[in-house]
């Protein structure tokens, strides 16, 4: 057993099987791969909320990352009003804010 040892260690990186640039290429390939499937994604959502964000506005509907659904009364620098009941406001930080609200449009009657 002893020798099998002694004769794997004594191989050199130039004898090493799988040692050419063929491994660089499937490194960029796998990033780049990477980049498409996920960080280019995150980056365009991120987008979409910052600007969602930016166009909140008195009446809005909207829905808060912790699941809360209110109207919004008022909007300052970073941070929101929101009216969950009637006589009833609650103050959350702008990013908490996960998005609007959409209504379905009613179906058309034949």
């Amino acid at each position: 057993m002893l020798w099998l040892i002694s004769d794997a260690f004594a191989q050199d990186a130039a004898g090493a099987p799988g040692c050419d640039s063929s491994g660089i290429g499937l490194i960029v390939l796998i990033l780049g791969v990477m980049y498409f499937l996920v960080i280019r994604p995150q980056n365009k959502a991120r987008q979409e909320h910052g600007s969602m964000l930016a166009t909140l506005k008195k009446g809005d509907e909207v829905v808060t990352d912790g699941g809360i659904v209110g109207i919004v009364h008022e909007v300052k620098e970073d941070e929101v009003t929101l009216e969950v009941a009637p006589k009833v406001r609650m103050r959350f930080k702008k990013d908490s804010v996960g998005g609007l609200v959409t209504k379905p449009e009613p179906a058309e009657e034949k």
